[in-house]
């Protein structure tokens, strides 16, 4: 069984892609098994979104206690209470400017940047870095495949579908090259 975790900021996407994850998964044929936590419930203050993948059904129901992979929105929330959710088979995509070797002091850990915000821009997505992150986090797992990815972004973003499948499609490349 694979386990996910997403942490971002409220408003920031991290919920909509944890939902997008999930769907690409299922429509792959996977058993899937999603669900959110909230902070104050309001912008700005951290959420994550928790995602359980197999081949057969999920039925374990708890938290997860330590992640396959995580993907972090904000750098600034790459710290202990996060990490300790980890280990060191952990994949992690970090949106940030930030080198791979700028986080060798967080420990051991398998760590990607990516700069969503220039992904974003150069896709004309302004500051909306969804599409981007998972097409980076896609590059570095298994599943699923980024035409799938790409399918489910292209169904469900509520507007320019064309600039989220292509900035998804750049990250993964960057990803992909950089690996």
């Amino acid at each position: 069984m694979r386990e996910i975790l997403i942490l971002g900021r409220g408003g920031q996407g991290a919920q909509t892609a944890g939902n997008q994850l999930a769907r690409a998964y299922f429509d792959e044929g996977q058993y899937v098994q999603t669900f959110a936590t909230y902070g104050g419930a309001r912008r700005g203050t951290p959420v994550a979104s928790s995602i359980r993948v197999d081949d057969q059904p999920v039925r374990l129901r708890c938290d997860i206690e330590y992640a396959s992979a995580m993907l972090c929105f904000d750098d600034t929330l790459l710290e202990e209470s996060f990490l300790r959710r980890a280990n060191e088979k952990t994949l992690i995509v970090v949106n940030s400017t930030r080198s791979r070797e700028a986080f060798s002091g967080l420990g051991d850990y398998r760590i990607y940047p990516v700069n969503g915000k220039d992904i974003a821009r150069n896709n004309d997505m302004g500051k909306v870095v969804n599409s981007a992150l998972l097409g980076a986090f896609v590059a570095t797992l298994d599943k699923p495949d980024i035409e799938t990815m790409c399918e489910v972004i292209e169904e469900t973003a509520p507007a320019k579908k064309e600039q989220n499948v292509a900035a998804c499609r750049e990250a993964y490349l960057h990803i992909r090259n950089s690996i």
